[in-house]
């Protein structure tokens, strides 16, 4: 699968002006952050300033910054910087933040068991799609990176489709517009055209379906849960090698139908108490 963005150039060095009202030293820390979280081993000051488009003594600056408040440790004896302790600190409050209700875990569980699939569940927050929990098991394990709390892809994942689909057009375009449609793999749609048709075909059969579109040999499918009012607020979504998928594709159809309608009783039941 093709790298998802994670940082990305300096607006000043780019020729784009930074949004009003940011802070441009705050936007440049959390960037060196998320490189330095995307590289596996570790990575050089200058590595950084490359990639970043920052002079060295700035890029020695934030990471001193960074390294004084746990966010990141120098590596001395590799040269390196990598990430620090307190960062598994802000994975674990997200992980909080986003915990469901025991009653929409539970249906998870029962698809992820009747699917004999990983099984996703992804809700919008704020402006983003973001899955919110995933039931999987060594035998069917989750597909990285889709893990609590991420929120990219939407255009080639089957539960960002559903999210997608579910959105009025203007919404939809502003989504697209700030997202972007990375191509994630040769199959990957790349243009908003091919992909308002593709979602017209999903809110019609309230059934997404991506094959080898997120990564090579994956099929995943997903279907909407339903707030009190008959709204898409979330969707369920399984996860299997494509062949496999293709040989139960409608048992499997049939489970991601029903986990999506346990889900809605149960957002319904809750909500009516």
């Amino acid at each position: 699968m093709s790298a998802l963005p994670t940082g990305g150039r300096d607006p000043q060095h780019n020729g784009a002006k930074a949004p009003s009202g940011t802070l441009q030293s705050v936007g440049r820390a959390l960037r060196v952050l998320e490189t330095i979280a995307a590289s596996p081993c570790g990575v050089t000051a200058k590595r950084l300033a490359a990639e970043l488009d920052l002079t060295l003594p700035t890029t020695y600056h934030l990471l001193t910054t960074l390294v004084e408040a746990g966010h990141v440790v120098h590596l001395t004896d590799q040269h390196v910087f990598a990430l620090g302790y307190k960062a598994r600190f802000l994975g674990q409050a997200l992980s909080r933040q986003l915990a469901v209700q025991p009653e929409i875990a539970g249906a998870i569980r029962r698809l992820h068991q009747h699917a004999d699939a990983a099984a996703y569940y992804a809700i919008y927050r704020d402006t983003e799609v973001v899955i919110a929990h995933v039931e999987d098991s060594d035998r069917r394990p989750r597909v990285q990176p889709l893990d609590v709390g991420f929120h990219q892809a939407s255009h080639a994942t089957a539960f960002g489709k559903i999210m997608l689909a579910a959105m009025e057009p203007q919404q939809r375009a502003r989504y697209l517009e700030q997202a972007g449609m990375v191509p994630c793999t040769p199959s990957t749609i790349r243009t908003p055209a091919a992909l308002e048709e593709h979602l017209s075909h999903v809110r019609q059969s309230q059934i997404a379906l991506e094959i080898a579109e997120f990564q090579p040999g994956l099929a995943c499918m997903a279907s909407p849960v339903f707030d009190p009012a008959g709204c898409v607020t979330a969707s369920v979504a399984i996860s299997l090698p494509i062949a496999e998928f293709r040989a139960r594709r409608w048992a499997v159809e049939r489970a991601v139908r029903q986990g999506a309608v346990r889900v809605t009783r149960s957002l319904v039941t809750s909500s009516a108490g």
